[in-house]
């Protein structure tokens, strides 16, 4: 009773389901690319399902051959050597990160949580028995937290720093001396991490992705990576994710999954496969199209009057501050925080965001530019006439 449900979800359904009674609905809200999964992916999916041995239970914790690809994957993606018993193939980045939390922490831990943040984040935290420590940070530092900042939020209680880059919902990106300074910090403490990758090849510009433990060596006895297929091969739907820990935290969850959902689908195992052993041609042409996007989205919000944005260098997600609109009236209301800004957005322009309040970030918006274009500079005309009335 005390899980609140996803913000992110909630709206996309929403926006849906008026998108299903008739109405004209653009929906900003849910983080999922408007790609088809590549068809080589596809066909790998559609020879599995003619193999009889996908039909059976498999390993809970993955297709052989698939932990050794992940294994494989990480030390060309990121130059983090580790190994298939390593790895725990899960039912999406969020089972992932549940399952990192399930077995790492206990009643009574803190962790650490820069603000903005996920929305899944907290819920998996507390769900653990343990409390989260916001650490605000704000588009002055882009978003980004200090070693500073970190240390005057610890205390004895303090088990695990969450630490994300590139950002949902920020788009931020962390530099790899500024990556490497938290995770020394980190290690000196001898405070586990947690480290979400699931964006790492969607990075803009000069911006590049720095995986903590490769950079921090003295760190991967207490670093935990959750990652996935969902967002680089365009696969929310297929549902693989997986961790990357010490052998024994990756036994633990394991041993958690045999019991919690046992394995993941064999058929989105093998899809999985065929995209991780594969070329990222097909990730590249996809990042070039979020690429445009991103700097059209951010001009278009910039010329709203009272919106102010920063441009996001990695992920696909335009996060405005409505700081300038709020107490003014917008159509028929006045606005006095961002949940209420989303609603009048909604039901008068017809379209979806999900507002700050989510991510720990009254005041701001996220904007996902993974839809179509066509559709984002609809939609951001539509918001932007609506707040000029």
């Amino acid at each position: 009773a005390s899980v609140s449900e996803s913000a992110t979800l909630a709206i996309d359904a929403k926006a849906k389901a008026l998108v299903a009674a008739g109405e004209d609905v653009i929906g900003f809200g849910a983080g999922e690319p408007d790609f088809p999964t590549p068809a080589s992916i596809v066909e790998a999916a559609v020879e599995a399902c003619r193999d009889p041995r996908n039909h059976k239970y498999s390993p809970a914790a993955g297709l052989p051959e698939l932990r050794e690809a992940i294994a494989a994957k990480t030390g060309r993606d990121s130059g983090y050597q580790v190994t298939a018993g390593q790895v725990l193939v899960t039912n999406g980045g969020k089972q992932a990160v549940e399952e990192a939390c399930a077995t790492l922490l206990d009643p009574g831990d803190e962790v650490l949580l820069p603000a903005p943040y996920w929305t899944t984040y907290p819920e998996c935290i507390r769900l653990a028995g343990a409390s989260v420590v916001e650490v605000p940070t704000t588009g002055a530092s882009g978003f980004k937290v200090t070693v500073e900042q970190l240390e005057a939020a610890t205390t004895g209680r303090t088990k695990l720093l969450l630490f994300v880059s590139p950002s949902n919902p920020t788009g931020a990106v962390y530099r790899p001396e500024e990556a490497r300074e938290i995770g020394r910090w980190a290690a000196e403490r001898g405070i586990w991490v947690l480290t979400d990758e699931i964006y790492e090849h969607l990075v803009y510009g000069d911006a590049v992705f720095s995986s903590l433990p490769a950079l921090v060596p003295e760190l991967a006895d207490t670093c935990v990576i959750v990652n996935g297929v969902a967002k680089t091969y365009a696969m929310t739907g297929w549902r693989v994710g997986w961790i990357i820990g010490p052998a024994d935290v990756v036994k633990a969850a394991s041993n958690l999954q045999s019991h919690a959902t046992s394995n993941v689908c064999n058929v989105a195992q093998r899809a999985a496969l065929a995209a991780v052993s594969g070329p990222l041609d097909a990730v590249a042409e996809m990042r070039a199209v979020y690429d445009r996007r991103r700097r059209t989205i951010v001009s278009m919000l910039r010329e709203i009057r009272g919106v102010e944005c920063a441009e996001p260098e990695g992920a696909f997600y335009a996060f405005p501050s409505f700081e300038g609109v709020l107490g003014r009236p917008v159509g028929s209301r006045t606005p006095q925080t961002t949940l209420e800004l989303a609603e009048i957005v909604l039901d008068e322009a017809k379209v979806a965001f999900v507002p700050g309040e989510a991510f720990g970030a009254p005041g701001y918006g996220r904007f996902s530019y993974a839809l179509g274009d066509d559709a984002m500079v609809e939609g951001v005309t539509r918001v932007g006439k609506l707040l000029a009335g």
